[in-house]
């Protein structure tokens, strides 16, 4: 299966004085570039080149797209501004911003997303990056930053609109097993504090993998801070995504960044995922995205369909 990604606007479509701001930062013209799909914003996304060979990554997006947009694009602005440069991320050069339409001026890595389905050893490159983030203090700097487990607790409690007014495509499986799906999930909610630097929105779209055989994690707008598997176990999630048959119990118990977790806490988790895209699937598509929905219900047929077969494991 390959994702329908949300349609984005190219460079040319930009506002011209948003050109003109991003030539700013970058000093120079823009001289070409090369449009890049995937995600779910409906803004420009494009690798651009000056006519020094100065390259750069520029994402750009207006409220007539979406309206929400351009405050998550200046979240990840702030985020990025004062992310450690030793970790596995892009760097921002520069913003643009007047005040509707905002541009995000980055370094433009040198690097494609992953195989898809999923390949065991870009898996393991990911968690690799995901264990150098885990072992990098969260700078003063980031102490603006939610808690995790605060930020998602009202989406993990989507088993209570579930029960309150069942999707008609529900599955039979978790109506009959609501009340342990919902007390599973609130523990999972409980065991995701912690002290590390957390992306949240982890998935073969906001990653990068280089040439050198490293991934980079890009797209930062919804960072927290909190326990650090959360993240792998979501790029686990988006393997099972792509390919239902992929093995990632093996990496639970083989890699260190699950080191320590309870099986319960990684049940908890997955529950709390299911309640989030089983409640967000059946809402109308947000105005400019319209694939949004097809892909949160196929995230949530991934991961109840990987928690069923954990309880049955253990039935």
């Amino acid at each position: 299966m390959q994702p329908q990604w949300t349609p984005r606007i190219g460079w040319n479509d930009l506002p011209a004085h948003v050109r003109a701001g991003v030539e700013g930062v970058l000093g120079e013209p823009v001289a070409g570039f090369t449009g890049q799909q995937g995600g779910f914003s409906p803004g420009s996304a494009d690798r651009v080149v000056t006519p020094t060979g100065r390259r750069a990554f520029v994402k750009a997006v207006g409220p007539a797209l979406n309206a929400a947009s351009p405050g998550i694009h200046r979240k990840e602005a702030a985020v990025a501004a004062v992310l450690p440069g030793t970790l596995p991320t892009a760097s921002l050069i520069g913003t643009f911003d007047d005040g509707e339409w905002i541009a995000l001026v980055l370094t433009d890595v040198d690097g494609r997303h992953p195989h898809l389905p999923w390949e065991l050893r870009e898996v393991g490159l990911v968690l690799d990056a995901l264990l150098t983030v885990a072992r990098t203090p969260v700078l003063p700097a980031l102490g603006h930053l939610p808690d995790l487990a605060s930020d998602v607790g009202p989406a993990f409690a989507g088993w209570e609109r579930v029960r309150a007014d069942p999707p008609q495509d529900a599955a039979g499986w978790v109506l009959e097993n609501l009340d342990v799906l919902e007390r599973v999930a609130a523990r999972g909610v409980g065991d995701l504090r912690g002290e590390c630097l957390v992306h949240t929105d982890l998935r073969a779209d906001n990653i990068l993998i280089t040439p050198a055989n490293a991934a980079v994690l890009v797209d930062w707008p919804w960072a927290c801070v909190g326990a650090a598997w959360f993240d792998a176990l979501s790029v686990l999630i988006n393997t099972r995504v792509f390919d239902p048959a992929f093995e990632v119990e093996p990496i639970l118990s083989g890699h260190p960044i699950f080191d320590g977790v309870a099986p319960e806490s990684i049940d908890g988790v997955l529950s709390g995922f299911g309640a989030y895209f089983t409640d967000a699937a059946r809402q109308p598509p947000p105005a400019g995205l319209p694939t949004l929905r097809t892909f949160q219900r196929q995230q949530g047929d991934a991961v109840l369909g990987w928690l069923r077969q954990r309880f049955a494991a253990r039935s």
